[in-house]
């Protein structure tokens, strides 16, 4: 009896965390080899008290997906920097001060998450997407690390595919 409830049969394989691709649209030019990490969707449901006499009941308010932070190592060709600035630039203009319109800086971002042998078996589209913070790291002279860049993504909402 111990024996089955200390092993996951060998038909149920977990899902690794190492085995993941975030797809971009191909005009962004962020290329999937220079993803460090990710984080999966996260969905908020607000709940609504209704007060009666000396008791409280709930239910379900509004919901809402929460931003998504993603890592990149930074490369220096095709500059992973510049993708992510060009991004940036369709939302808000820093030398012009202008702010684009989310036609422009919006995308769909799909997450997709991998077997052993490679093949989609988890896929989630994070509609309309763009970023709400670029961060581009730490600096340091006694640090011979890979650098790297943080954004954060803002999806009006998410879709779990399969």
């Amino acid at each position: 009896m111990s024996d089955v409830l200390s092993r996951i049969p060998l038909v149920y394989e977990p899902l690794k965390k190492n085995r993941f691709i975030l797809r971009f649209p191909s005009d962004l030019g962020l290329q999937e080899f220079t993803l460090e990490s990710a984080q999966r969707p996260t969905l908020t449901v607000n709940s609504v008290e209704i007060p009666f006499l000396d008791a409280k009941t709930y239910v379900a308010g509004a919901y809402s997906w929460g931003e998504i932070t993603v890592s990149f190592r930074d490369v220096i060709g095709p500059s992973t920097s510049q993708a992510v600035m060009e991004w940036d630039r369709l939302c808000a203009e820093s030398v012009s001060g202008r702010m684009g319109y989310a036609a422009g800086y919006k995308r769909d971002v799909e997450l997709e998450m991998l077997d052993p042998n490679k093949t989609v078996i988890q896929k989630w589209i994070l509609v309309n997407a763009w970023i709400t913070q670029s961060n581009f790291g730490e600096l340091s002279m006694s640090d011979d690390g890979i650098a790297t860049i943080t954004i954060t993504l803002r999806p009006d909402y998410c879709i779990l595919c399969y």
